[in-house]
Formats: C-alpha cells, sequence, structure tokens
C-alpha cells in the first residue's frame, strides 16, 4: 500500500553508511594469467588503495601499503602486474615502484629513494615496465619522461622526454619502437596534444615523428605493427591508423561521436585492438557504446554499462570493461567480442538495495544562448511512498567538477540517498564538458564563470518550468569548479534557495598561483593570462560578488587539499559570516581534493540532507539537524 509523504520526508533504507560502501575508487584492472587483477579504495581504512583478485576478498596488497600516484597530480595507473603473479605499484606515501612478488609478504622497492620523484602510468609490455617519471626540483616546471624500470631493481633509464607531460607509453610487437602522448604548457590535454612514435634504442627513443594533427588521447598498436591514435580534427575524437614510417593517418569508421576523453588520470583508454586485428572502440554521446571495428564494418557490442566506460585491458577476444549504467554501479565486466559467453561481473556492480529504490536516469535537454545544454534527470524514487497531489518536488542541480569533464547518466548512491527521500537531482553538462564534440567543449574558451553559470541556471530554470520540480526550492552543488559554478549561480539572481560547495573555487588569483603545475596553465584557455588579465580574474571570481549571494550556504573542505586548499573555502565563509549570511562550514582533516574516508563520506552526506532540510524547512528522517553559523 502506498502512503503519501512531502517531499524530502520519505523514509529511506539507503543509509549515508551505504553511500560510503558504495562509492569506492577504481584504478583500473587487468588480466593477470587466467585471473582478473583490479585496484580498488577501501573507506573503512581511510580510502587505502589496494589490489584485488576474482574470487577473493582478502586484498593482494597488504596495510598499509597503498598504491596510490601523484604524476600530473591526479595519477592513475599505479600498479601493474605479470602473469606470474609479481605485483608492481607506486607506494602512496613515498611515490617509489615497489615489486611485490608472488608468494612473498613485503614489497622490495624497484626505484631509489628521492623526495623529488614521483612515478605514475605503469605498464608491463613485453617483460618491460614502463612509467612516466616526475621529478620536482628549483625548477619553475618538473621534469617528466618516460621510464624502464628494470624489474632487477638497477638504474632506472629514461627513453623519451622534450614535452612538458606525457602519456600513455606502448611498445610496438617487434619490440623497435615506442609510442606515446605529450603535450605542453599552455595547453590542457584536451586542447591539443601529439600521438608520439620513435625508434626505440639502448640510449633511449629517437628519429621521433608525431603522428596527429590536433588533439591525441591514447595511442596503441595494432598487431600488424601499424599505429592506432584519437584524434579530433574533425571536432570528434575519433581513430586514426598509420604506419609508423607514414605520415598521412587515415581515418577508421569515422563517427558523430567521441573515442576519447579528457587525460585527467593517466591510463585511461577508450580503445583497444584484438589479437585479429579488429578493434574495439568506446564511443560517447552522452552516454557510452561499444562497438567493434572490422574493416568498414562497425558492429554495436550488447554490454551492461553504459557511463563512463573504458577499456582496460584485452586477452585474444575477452575485453575487460569497467563503467556503470543507469540501473548498474560502477564494475569490471568481462565481455567476449564475438559474444560467445555472456557478459561476467568481475567487482562492483550489484547494488545494495532493491532497484526499486533506484531513479532511473533520463537524458533531458534545454535551448540556451549557445545552443542545447545537455544534463540527465533523477526524479524522486520510492517504493510505496508518494506526494501529496499537486506538490512539486524539490531538486538538487550538480554542477560537475573540471571543468572540463562529463556525467553520462549512470547510477549513483548518493543520487539515490536524496531521490529516495523524495529529494530529485538534475545532472548537468554544462558548456565545457566533454562527450558532446569539441565545439561544446570549447563553448567555454575564455568563458568559465559565465557559460557554466548560464548554462546552469538556464537548465534549472527551464526544468522547473515544466512542472518538473519546485522553482522555490532549487539547490545547486557542485564541487572543485562545480564550486566556483555554485558560488556564481548563488550571486546572479535567486534561482537557486540554497547552495553546496565541497572545495569549491572561490578566488581565481589564488587558484592562479597556488595550483599545482599541471593545471598551472589552464585558467588561460578558461579565463586568460595572469596577471595581465587580473582584472578579468577578479571580476569572475566569486569572492568579488559575495555580497550578492543571499540564500544559506554549506561549504565541506578538505584540510590536505592541494588542488583547492582550505583558504578558498575559509575566505568565503569568511565573507559570508561578515555579513550575516546563512552558511556552515566543515573542515576534514586528513582529506584531500576528493573524500577518501568512511567516517568523512557519512559525515558529509548527512550535513548535506540536513543543510536542504534546515533551508527548506522539512525534517528529514535519522538525521540530525543542522545549525547555521
Amino acid at each position: 500500500m502506498s502512503e503519501t509523504l512531502p517531499y524530502g520526508t520519505w523514509p529511506s533504507i539507503i543509509t549515508a553508511a551505504d553511500v560510503a560502501a558504495a562509492a569506492p575508487r577504481y584504478d583500473g584492472a587487468a588480466f593477470v594469467g587466467d585471473e582478473v587483477w583490479w585496484a580498488q579504495s577501501i573507506p573503512a581504512e581511510g580510502g587505502r588503495m589496494a589490489i584485488f583478485r576474482e574470487g577473493d576478498d582478502t586484498p593482494l596488497l597488504p596495510s598499509p601499503w597503498s598504491a596510490g600516484s601523484r604524476v600530473h597530480e591526479y595519477g592513475g595507473a599505479a600498479w601493474a602486474a605479470n602473469d606470474a603473479g609479481d605485483l608492481f605499484f607506486v607506494e602512496k606515501s613515498d611515490q617509489r615502484i615497489y615489486v611485490l612478488a608472488a608468494g612473498t609478504a613485503d614489497p622490495r622497492p624497484l626505484t631509489p629513494a628521492d623526495p623529488a620523484a614521483r612515478f605514475g602510468g605503469l605498464r608491463l609490455q613485453r617483460g618491460r615496465l614502463l612509467a612516466v617519471r616526475e621529478v620536482h626540483t628549483a625548477a619553475p616546471v618538473p621534469e617528466r619522461d618516460i621510464v624502464d624500470v628494470p624489474l632487477d631493481g638497477s638504474a632506472v633509464v629514461s627513453l623519451a622526454a622534450g614535452s612538458d607531460f606525457l602519456a600513455g607509453p606502448v611498445i610496438s610487437p617487434d619490440g623497435t619502437r615506442l609510442a606515446w602522448i605529450a603535450w605542453s604548457h599552455p595547453s590542457m590535454p584536451w586542447d591539443t596534444a601529439e600521438a608520439r612514435v620513435g625508434i626505440l634504442g639502448a640510449d633511449g627513443v629517437h628519429d621521433v615523428r608525431t603522428l596527429s594533427r590536433t588533439c591525441a588521447t591514447q595511442v596503441a598498436w595494432a598487431p600488424d605493427g601499424s599505429v592506432l591514435f584519437t584524434d579530433d580534427p574533425t571536432g570528434r575524437w575519433n581513430l586514426y591508423s598509420t604506419s609508423p614510417d607514414e605520415s598521412a593517418p587515415r581515418a577508421v569508421a569515422p563517427a558523430d561521436a567521441d573515442t576519447g576523453g579528457p587525460l585527467w588520470v593517466l591510463g585511461s583508454r577508450w580503445f583497444a585492438p584484438l589479437d585479429d586485428g579488429r578493434i574495439l572502440a568506446v564511443r560517447t554521446n552522452g552516454t557510452d557504446e561499444v562497438m567493434l571495428i572490422s574493416g568498414e564494418n562497425v558492429q554495436p557490442l550488447t554490454v551492461p554499462i553504459t557511463s563512463d566506460v573504458h577499456v582496460e585491458a584485452v586477452h585474444g577476444t575477452r575485453v575487460l570493461l569497467s563503467g556503470s549504467s543507469a540501473t548498474i554501479p560502477t564494475g569490471f565486466w568481462v565481455i567476449d567480442a564475438d559474444g560467445a559467453t555472456e557478459p561476467r561481473l568481475i567487482a562492483g556492480g550489484v547494488l545494495p538495495w532493491d532497484a526499486s529504490w533506484l531513479p532511473v536516469s533520463r537524458q533531458v535537454s534545454f535551448a540556451g544562448e549557445r545552443g542545447d545544454v545537455h544534463a540527465f534527470d533523477y526524479p524522486p524514487t520510492h517504493p510505496s511512498v508518494t506526494a501529496p497531489a499537486g506538490e512539486r518536488p524539490p531538486y538538487v542541480v550538480l554542477a560537475h567538477g573540471g571543468p572540463t569533464s562529463h556525467v553520462s547518466g549512470g547510477v549513483s548512491s548518493v543520487v539515490a540517498y536524496f531521490t529516495s527521500r523524495g529529494i530529485g537531482v538534475l545532472d548537468v553538462n554544462y558548456g565545457g564538458s566533454t562527450g558532446y564534440g569539441r565545439a561544446y567543449r570549447e563553448r567555454l574558451a575564455g568563458a568559465w564563470g559565465i557559460v557554466d553559470i548560464d548554462d546552469v541556471l538556464n537548465a534549472a530554470a527551464s526544468f522547473a518550468d515544466t512542472g518538473a520540480a519546485d522553482p522555490e526550492r532549487l539547490a545547486v552543488k557542485g564541487g572543485s569548479a562545480g564550486g566556483l559554478t555554485v558560488y556564481g549561480a548563488l550571486e546572479r539572481g535567486n534561482t537557486f534557495s540554497a547552495g553546496i560547495s565541497r572545495y569549491g573555487v572561490a578566488d581565481l588569483r589564488t587558484l592562479a598561483t597556488d595550483t599545482h603545475d599541471f593545471e598551472a596553465r589552464y585558467l588561460d584557455g578558461l579565463i586568460g593570462r595572469f596577471p595581465a588579465d587580473e582584472d578579468i580574474y577578479v571580476e569572475r571570481s566569486p569572492l568579488t560578488h559575495v555580497d550578492r549571494i543571499a540564500a544559506p550556504v554549506l561549504i565541506l573542505q578538505g584540510a590536505d587539499d592541494p588542488v583547492v586548499p582550505p583558504s578558498q573555502s575559509e575566505m568565503i565563509r569568511d565573507a559570508l559570516a561578515a555579513r550575516g549570511v546563512p552558511h556552515a562550514y566543515v573542515l576534514y582533516p586528513g582529506e584531500s581534493h576528493g573524500f577518501r574516508s568512511r567516517d568523512t563520506i557519512i559525515d558529509a552526506t548527512q550535513r548535506e540532507l540536513a543543510f536542504l532540510a534546515a533551508a527548506w524547512g522539512f525534517v528529514p528522517e535519522g538525521v540530525a539537524p543542522l545549525s547555521f553559523d
């Protein structure tokens, strides 16, 4: 029997502890002999990144060891393993590479102790361990190169350098050549990046050639020795193929969709050649499809996942994928390219509660000043409760971080936490987002703090105009770059009656001078050169216009955040306090850019619900009330 209760007060079985348990971070998966291994964080151990193998709940990497790279600050691909079961990993605490040999209990170092050096992007190929090395010296820009790390612990060998940033090194089938991705300041990897190839000699790589024309995101070798890479000269990331000695690549099954994405982390892969020359590729246009390409024949594969899909590894016709869907949480799946076996779930991918509690996202678009604005709607969903007739639901409008990033409608435990209580969620891919081609992401060129805010405000207002949301109960939430959008949206009119910022940007000048090297020139393209364009930085900074904020604000911040340090949040907090604007500020010790520990995730989730209840005047079940400062 259905019960009638006001939105926001619906009883839910989904707890903040469920959110913490269902929100592990992953760092890749691989075929290791006949097994599948993957990296997964353990929130109950402070977010420690451990390595697991199929069929065994005990981590291969024992506590307190944690695989985590800080190359490019965001890391990625911090581990690799060979068929013998030897595990190679970057230890988070000291950034050295270690090996945990099969059958042993204690890792031993492969690289020397050096507080200036970091490693990431590990990949075992043809018996060689390749990595991206980053060395922080007195120079303003760290030195980076691609290195060969001998498995016997002897001296690391530098293979390729000459660019500010490097990623994705791969060795040719015959072992004579190396290909990789490179870019330099002031470009970000989604602006201009090159696929390069060179002859691999004893003293490094020589006779280097550039294969791509605009913006490569991944490079790989086909079994016949040709080079495959992604590029976007047509405005979409598509596949291209060429001989390593030729200069004119040819398009491979071009499409009005993206095979590729932003290289925030190392190890991201959107395609992989199979042993017989066919190519498995992910295509994105809002959501993801997995395609099997054989010459001119392109066949969509039936796979369980459609959101944030990546190709982790290939073994014969078996392909290891990661991703989620509108009804399936993030997990790892093994599929057979020929459909000989059903897709098999390896890890994750299981709801901790019945699907009747789950909001199924739907794609929506709204007309904007610069063209359509895309979003995903997660309506309030409950198996046995409905709202009173005529009541419109409150909604939280999400602005993702990046800002060069993308959401694709995947299931989210934190979204379900709210929707099961009668609070809808609208997740917006504002102009600047990936997944819709170069023109869409370049809407934000020189216009961060304008286009993103316009699009979020427009999406919220247009959505409410359809009658799907209560225009008096709209909140905006975002983290990092999304936090800047939150503050900016609150400063421009009264569309939103509440705002939630997680480690949000408040002062662009501080961000320009304090941020790390990977993003040191990011703002050049988003805003302008600093300090030459300081007036624009001042005008776009939320701190400049904080006197326009009247709605209550919740600010959540990690104490050890190197990307957006606590000073950013504290400046906004102090300005709100000076004007008597209702707000709450929480600083979480030990947390960085993105919350990791179980206790933090639980507390932050509960505080967000309590904050919305205080702002909108309802009493949620099972959550302590929040008092404004």
